[in-house]
């Protein structure tokens, strides 16, 4: 436990942004297997529908730090690689 007020201060803040980032890692995990469900079931419409709010809340995400970029960008282009296909199919 620290004995310093500012670094008690510090744990407390650390800990609201570990539960907020967690919130918004489980909500695009969700929204991914979903997706991916939608592709298996050959949903076209509905898959693009969510393949867009995916996308939106990667965007945000990255802006906000909780997601690299990078990681961001590779599992849209996966994503979306995969709902062009069942559109081309």
């Amino acid at each position: 436990m620290p004995n310093k007020e500012n670094a008690k201060k510090a744990m407390r803040k650390a800990e609201k942004r570990t539960q907020h980032v967690k919130v918004i890692n489980a909500e695009i995990k969700s929204l991914r297997v979903k997706l991916r469900k939608m592709i298996d079931a050959k949903k076209l419409t509905e898959a693009a529908e969510v393949a867009k709010l995916v996308s939106k809340k990667f965007d945000k995400a990255v802006s906000k730090n909780i997601v690299k970029k990078n990681t961001a960008a590779r599992l849209k282009s996966r994503l979306m690689k995969k709902v062009n296909a069942l559109k081309t199919k």
